[in-house]
């Protein structure tokens, strides 16, 4: 039996304006390290054959000196520079990846990613073909209107939270990208999961991530992950 060859895409090319700082959210330092190393180290880690690091065009030479270089990432093989938008950035990292059958997509900016999360979207993934990691929702949620008044209360438990990994056969997740950008409706594409819900015939399954896997986006997100990495 061929062995499957399982490739991570991790994001780094966000410019991190509401965290209200020069430096990218994704490289701000976390515990003495910059926040990016945790995704890649538990990458390395794990059963992925090669990881893919897409960041932006001006921070490529920093990521090779700074990132793998200075922390020994050898699994990281290719640096990418990405594009202005995240499906901009995925589709390029696609376009790097070479003969691989599964590809994980993770925000770099998402610290606490574990083995066991990666375990449950190698299972799903092999056996569904897409897949993205969330979480139920604990809040009640509303739709709004455009003058933010409640249209409707939907039944929260059938919402979930969605986080990353999102976890694709590679021709699935290929395709859709492709008919993505042929058709050109770019319009509130969010995640890897809604482009293969338009353009591929797979229906995307859910699998459990975590509460902790929180994305940093603001500086108040900084703070809480300083307080789980204690933990």
């Amino acid at each position: 039996m061929t062995k499957k060859k399982h490739v991570a895409l991790v994001l780094a090319a966000g410019k991190g304006t509401r965290m209200n700082s020069e430096t990218p959210k994704q490289f701000l330092e976390l515990a003495g390290r910059p926040l990016i190393c945790y995704a890649l180290q538990t990458f390395q880690e794990s059963f992925v054959d090669e990881i893919i690091l897409v960041t932006g065009p001006e921070q490529v030479s920093y990521c090779r000196t700074e990132i793998v270089e200075k922390y020994g990432f050898y699994g990281v093989k290719q640096i990418v520079s990405g594009g202005a938008e995240r499906y901009d950035s995925v589709y390029r990292g696609l376009c790097a990846a070479q003969d691989c059958d599964y590809v994980y997509i993770h925000d770099g900016a998402r610290p606490f990613l574990d083995a066991g999360m990666l375990d449950r979207a190698r299972c799903c993934v092999e056996e569904c073909g897409a897949c993205a990691a969330g979480m139920p929702v604990k809040d009640t949620m509303k739709v709004t209107d455009e003058n933010n008044y409640v249209r409707y209360t939907p039944d929260r438990s059938h919402m979930w939270q969605i986080q990353t990994p999102q976890a694709f056969s590679f021709p699935v997740i290929r395709q859709a990208y492709e008919r993505l950008f042929e058709e050109g409706d770019l319009r509130g594409v969010t995640d890897d999961a809604m482009v293969a819900e338009r353009y591929s015939s797979v229906k995307v399954r859910l699998f459990e991530g975590s509460y902790r896997n929180i994305k940093v986006t603001t500086p108040e997100d900084l703070l809480l992950a300083k307080i789980l990495l204690k933990k």
